[in-house]
């Protein structure tokens, strides 16, 4: 049983439910006072580094989010037709814990591999994934902030990988993608706070990532949104320490030259 039975289905769920969440939880950070003890960058760094405006963010995230939510109905009215999901039996917690894991594995690979050919291959590096690195001082709202077809390739069908090779139900996937989405959020939130449980769980984090937006590590830390695996097997895992700045906050600064 779940809050949405009997109004919406799992499918519809899947679809936009990770939309409202991405607004609500990158927009509370947006909301936040400025926290300058905890930021990876100074506001000063923010508005000079950075090369495109909120307002065309926010419009390059409504852009994709249109994408997503229009390939998603179309996975998930494919995969109804093949198994019907009127009464359907929804497997056990452990087995939708494995689930789970086995579609954060499958992300991480798919996201690997394709963001890293972006930006082996100097074409789409130029002409695609250079939008996202546009933010070279992410901010929670610029999470989802990439040229439509890098959102395509990267996000949307990453996504439905991971959700038919797991062999998720849509109701577990419900849940998976706003995960993803509220991970993918704080890993670009340009925040260290105390106690956070993704930085306590993953070491796939914001400052992990902000090393990968920094100009010295833009061939690092390719890994999202999950684990670091990939980097370390493949060497191009980065490592770092967070230290303080003199005039408050952290600065992630890379062991590697």
């Amino acid at each position: 049983m779940v809050f949405w039975e009997g109004y919406a289905s799992d499918e519809l769920m899947g679809t936009f439910a990770p939309i409202v969440v991405y607004w609500l939880y990158a927009g509370m950070f947006q909301l936040l006072p400025p926290l300058d003890r905890f930021r990876l960058h100074t506001r000063k760094e923010e508005e000079q580094k950075n090369l495109v405006p909120l307002s065309s963010v926010v419009r390059g995230v409504l852009l994709q989010q249109l994408v997503q939510a229009t390939v998603a109905q179309l996975l998930f009215l494919m995969t109804s037709k093949l198994c019907s999901t009127e009464n359907q039996i929804q497997p056990s917690v452990p087995v939708q814990l494995m689930q789970f894991i086995v579609a954060m594995l499958v992300m991480d690979t798919w996201q690997y591999f394709v963001h890293r050919y972006m930006h082996q291959n100097k074409f789409l590096y130029r002409h695609v994934h250079s939008q996202h690195h546009k933010l070279v001082v992410p901010y929670a709202i610029g999470a989802l902030y990439n040229h439509p077809l890098e959102g395509l390739l990267l996000d949307t069908f990453g996504g439905a990988i991971s959700f038919l090779i797991s062999g998720m139900t849509a109701r577990t996937a419900v849940y998976f993608f706003c995960f993803a989405v509220v991970k993918t959020i704080d890993d670009h939130c340009g925040l260290c706070l105390p106690g956070n449980i993704f930085h306590i769980v993953f070491q796939n984090n914001t400052a992990y990532h902000d090393i990968h937006h920094q100009l010295q590590g833009t061939k690092f830390n390719y890994s999202q949104p999950f684990f670091s695996i990939w980097d370390r097997l493949l060497g191009t895992y980065m490592p770092y320490n967070l230290i303080d700045r003199e005039e408050g906050g952290f600065e992630a600064r890379p062991l590697k030259d």
